[in-house]
């Protein structure tokens, strides 16, 4: 019997022995089983390193998470992945790509997941460039056909307004789920393009996907943003049919952000309702729709019980209010809301809000406070500048609008269509506006980009032809690719003015032609223009079509210049019947007119009528009195002349003296 103390040698021995007997095979065996064992062990500590490291991403310790990806020897795909996108969660998307180029030359192969996680990135912070050269790597590495990534590159050509690549990603996917549609229809929402928006929904519908609340949400605000009240009623229709208004807070909220968007309270007012007042979202959009038509008591109201509700008001409630002072000429409303911006801060974080203020004491007629309020802001921004060029150009001060302009062009703040518009409006107006002062302006706009701007063009068109340049404002006109009825409109004032009364017919002969919707204000550059011409016919015809064939009712401008065109071809009597038909208010500038034919014609019975009225409606009008005594004389009533005259000295009454101005070589001659 052996003695167990031998035994560990005669094991040792054993195992020498045998390793010397056994095929080269055996040890290569072992040692691959042993490094199998090793790496198991390996993968297991990455793993349960990625557990810890996801855990702390997770819970917002993305520098503790950082950390421990530092210390660990080996990393694998997926703790790349979590690293690249906690730093993308976080907003870190500069590190989040520096992290995926280090792994890329590292040796360590992207997977689906990693890619589609920075095309996201990139996409959401606006590298661009990044995205393209990660969509290079898909290529590449053969993902172009995984659902997620195909999805991710949709997104960011929609980011980056390259609609056509976009839309050719999103046919070529086999697949086309309900993720992808949303990323479509968010896409066309941000760059406002209603029509593929809508075109979306219609196609996703034939495809038998079904749009959820994310969906609706894109779509209302679709609508809301291009006003397209009747698509956004049907989608509320919809939306509501598939019960997603009662049971999906955010779109019961952007149909509160939808009628409001369009002016319509009744609806903001209805979709509110249905919410209950704690998750209201939109306080601030149904107080702004209430405030920007007119329903002061109501806002206010909406406005209180926001406050009640523990609703902080935002920029677009102050802004509706302020709208509202300005529109109404409230100033007390316009100073207590100056109050509540001052308390909560808003005079000095928003720009919006300093011009709004600005522009509101402005059109108060306080342009003290307006030009305080601007000299007060911490940087003169554009918005500022122009809201106090509207308020100059409001208040009368014409000249400082023009130096306004200059101010901007020094300091380098720049200028905009609103600025240039104005500018051309002040100068239109100005004594010491000019052909060349127009013209420098215009050159700034074309340079600028701003010249096929609507309201720069109108504006130019009515510089120049207020200045007899009427062959300029055609040129504006004609560089127009498709003029609406506020262009036509332009150039008809500027024919009208210019006495080319014919023209404004065509004009409206071509409008009616394109369909265009008429409206009042266009009916009254043709009667102005009819009227300087004497084109009697023309005029009657375009008035009476007002109402029989367009809907319009003609307001009192429409029946003064037809009543002018009238008594100046002689037609007293028809003049009169027409001025009896008119609306009260304002009668007396009918009746002056038809006091002046008189004159011109002689008709003592249709005169004596005009004056004895319009001495009853203007009592206090010098003018009046003064044209009443004038008609007196001149048909040999002396008697009554000396006493109306009389009477306007007895009240104190002081005709205005007038003055001329003309433009010879570039000056103005008094």
């Amino acid at each position: 019997m052996l003695s167990t103390k031998l035994l560990p040698n005669i094991g040792r021995t054993r195992a020498t022995f045998t390793s010397k007997c056994i095929p080269f095979t055996t040890p290569t065996t072992t040692s691959r089983t042993l490094d199998s064992y090793r790496e198991t062990s390996f993968q297991s500590n990455v793993y349960a390193r990625n557990r810890v490291i996801d855990n702390q991403i997770k819970s917002g310790s993305l520098n503790t998470a950082l950390k421990l990806f530092d210390e660990m020897p080996i990393r694998d795909v997926v703790t790349w992945n979590l690293v690249i996108s906690g730093c993308g969660r976080y907003g870190h998307p500069s590190q989040a790509l520096c992290l995926y180029n280090q792994m890329i030359s590292q040796g360590i192969k992207e997977s689906g997941s990693t890619v589609s996680s920075v095309l996201s990135i990139c996409c959401n912070a606006g590298l661009y460039d990044g995205g393209i050269q990660v969509h290079s790597r898909v290529i590449v590495l053969g993902f172009s056909m995984n659902h997620y990534v195909a999805s991710s590159l949709v997104d960011l050509y929609m980011h980056m307004g390259l609609v056509g690549l976009s839309l050719k990603l999103f046919n070529d996917l086999s697949h086309r789920n309900l993720a992808v549609w949303n990323l479509v229809l968010r896409g066309f929402c941000e760059l406002g393009r209603s029509n593929d928006l809508l075109g979306s929904f219609f196609s996703m519908n034939l495809e038998g996907v079904q749009p959820n609340g994310l969906s609706f949400c894109y779509l209302i605000r679709g609508c809301g943003s291009e006003r397209l009240l009747d698509e956004g009623k049907q989608l509320h229709c919809c939306a509501f049919k598939l019960g997603w208004v009662a049971s999906n807070l955010f779109v019961a909220n952007a149909l509160v952000d939808f009628y409001s968007a369009c002016g319509c309270f009744v609806g903001a007012k209805k979709s509110i309702e249905t919410i209950p007042l704690e998750d209201v979202i939109s306080w601030n959009s149904v107080v702004s729709v209430y405030a920007e038509n007119g329903f002061s008591l109501d806002a206010l109201e909406m406005f209180t019980r926001m406050q009640l509700w523990g609703k902080r008001p935002s920029v677009h409630s102050f802004l509706g209010f302020l709208g509202l002072s300005s529109w109404t000429q409230n100033l007390i409303i316009g100073r207590q809301i100056h109050c509540c911006v001052l308390k909560l801060g808003f005079d000095c974080g928003s720009v919006h809000v300093q011009s709004a203020l600005i522009d509101m004491y402005g059109k108060c007629g306080e342009i003290d406070n307006s030009v305080s309020l601007f000299e007060s802001v911490p940087a003169r921004s554009l918005g500022c500048c122009n809201s106090l060029m509207t308020s100059l150009l409001y208040c009368g001060i014409i000249e400082d609008v023009v130096e306004m302009f200059g101010l901007m062009l020094d300091e380098g703040i720049g200028f905009d269509e609103v600025s240039l518009s104005t500018t051309l409006k002040a100068l239109s107006v100005s004594i010491s506006g000019s052909l060349a002062s127009c013209t420098l302006v215009h050159c700034c706009a074309i340079k600028s980009g701003f010249e096929s701007e609507i309201a720069v063009s109108c504006s130019l068109i009515d510089a120049y032809s207020k200045s007899g340049h009427v062959t300029l404002s055609q040129q504006v006109f004609e560089k127009l690719s498709s003029p609406n009825v506020i262009c036509f409109t332009a150039i008809i004032n500027g024919y009208a003015r210019n006495g080319m009364a014919r023209n404004c017919l065509e004009l409206l002969d071509i409008m009616i032609q394109w369909g265009l919707k008429l409206d009042k204000v266009t009916f009254l550059a043709v009667l102005i223009g009819c009227d300087h011409a004497g084109l009697v016919e023309g005029g009657k015809m375009v008035f009476d079509s007002m109402k029989s064939i367009h809907g319009i009712e003609p307001e009192r401008q429409h029946y003064s210049c037809l009543v002018d065109l009238l008594g100046r071809a002689g037609l007293l009597d028809e003049a009169e019947e027409l001025i009896k038909q008119a609306p009260v208010k304002g009668a007396s500038v009918m009746w002056s007119s038809l006091l002046h034919s008189c004159r011109v014609h002689k008709n003592e019975t249709v005169g004596h009528r005009a004056a004895k009225i319009l001495m009853e409606l203007e009592p206090e009008n010098h003018a009046a009195w003064f044209q009443a005594s004038k008609f007196y004389s001149e048909i040999g009533d002396f008697e009554m002349s000396v006493q109306v005259g009389e009477i306007a000295m007895a009240k104190k009454m002081r005709k205005d003296i007038g003055y001329s101005l003309i433009e010879v070589n570039d000056h103005i001659c008094h």
